[in-house]
């Protein structure tokens, strides 16, 4: 059987997500139809998106927006592709830009990096990274991974030389039974369920170790959608702003709200609210000054610097960049609210 081709996939995509609006949220007959991605299934991270939909200030800008089931093809595959207005991407955005991908970050929802390098407690024969040269981490394989936690051992004085093996099971399961020695979390989530699991856990944070902290989480568009429609594109990120603001001044609501909206995928309240307690205390939805949503273009260039430093950054053909981009066309502010 001959394999599909790029537009027939793409094709069978868009018919999918088409069926998928129907049922994906509430309708607003009369609002513009704003269409948003997922990068994973319905998680704090999202639940901007959420408070906005479901507390009306989607409506009250004149949106009906649909927040599209999670799928396996990434959220900047279907913004760039023109399939969503919008979508939820991390630093994997990056990579899809410089091989050429319609790609514009325009909404940064956590301020800090949340990335961590984590091993158990336990473990004696690791003190600090330099101590992993050699040792199994368990994660997802992609160059971005390899390449970090490498230079994270580098800086430490080690030679950044580990196995690596693709999880097929939790990273906390892999770790407890001994079948990996460390693996990366995001604090906010897996983090907070290790706590409440009582899991003893020792927690790296990338920037301690050379590596300029990250937009962890983001949402981004194309410039083709931004071009056409500026004005929804305002509208759009002044709710979604707003359900943000929020969530951060009302969590416990906030965290109702997202899992009334996903009760099949929020099972565990507890780790909701105890994640949401996590994202406000530490000032991930709203930094020490006040900022919410906005990108920091020196933050932007430095974690770009980083990823072309490191070979990370291909072509669309991938062959590694050989010419630093303009990391400040990544990026933009100017669809956010001014006030």
């Amino acid at each position: 059987m001959t394999g599909l081709t790029r537009r027939t996939t793409l094709t069978l995509i868009a018919s999918a997500l088409a069926g998928a609006v129907a049922f994906a949220t509430p309708a607003f007959a009369d609002g513009k139809k704003v269409t948003v991605a997922l990068d994973w299934t319905p998680n704090t991270n999202h639940v901007g998106l959420y408070v906005a939909r479901d507390k009306g200030f989607y409506k009250e800008a004149g949106l009906d927006v649909q927040i599209l089931p999670y799928s396996d093809t990434a959220a900047g595959t279907l913004v760039s592709n023109h399939l969503a207005d919008f979508g939820v991407a991390g630093v994997g955005f990056y990579s899809q830009h410089a091989a050429g991908a319609d790609l514009k970050a325009v909404y940064a929802v956590v301020q800090h990096e949340t990335g961590r390098l984590v091993f158990s407690a336990d473990r004696k024969d690791i003190k600090s990274p330099k101590d992993l040269d050699g040792k199994t981490y368990g994660g997802f394989g992609s160059a971005w991974e390899n390449a970090l936690i490498g230079s994270i051992i580098k800086a430490d004085g080690g030679k950044g030389d580990i196995k690596t093996v693709t999880l097929g099971t939790s990273a906390y399961e892999a770790l407890a039974n001994g079948s990996v020695d460390f693996t990366l979390e995001i604090l906010t989530w897996e983090g907070v369920q290790s706590e409440l699991l009582g899991q003893k856990l020792t927690a790296l944070k990338y920037s301690d170790y050379g590596v300029p902290e990250q937009y962890t989480t983001l949402l981004v568009s194309s410039d083709a959608y931004l071009k056409q429609d500026a004005d929804t594109a305002k509208a759009f990120l002044a709710a979604t702003r707003k359900g943000y603001a929020y969530a951060a001044d009302h969590p416990d609501e906030a965290g109702d709200l997202l899992i009334a909206a996903n009760p099949d995928a929020l099972t565990n309240k507890e780790l909701v609210h105890a994640s949401l307690k996590s994202l406000v205390d530490g000032h991930y939805l709203r930094a020490e000054n006040g900022t919410i949503g906005t990108i920091d273009p020196a933050k932007n260039s430095a974690i770009g610097d980083y990823l072309f430093a490191n070979g990370i950054l291909k072509d669309g053909n991938g062959a590694r960049l050989t010419t630093k981009p303009d990391f400040a066309s990544y990026i933009s502010n100017d669809y956010l609210p001014k006030d």
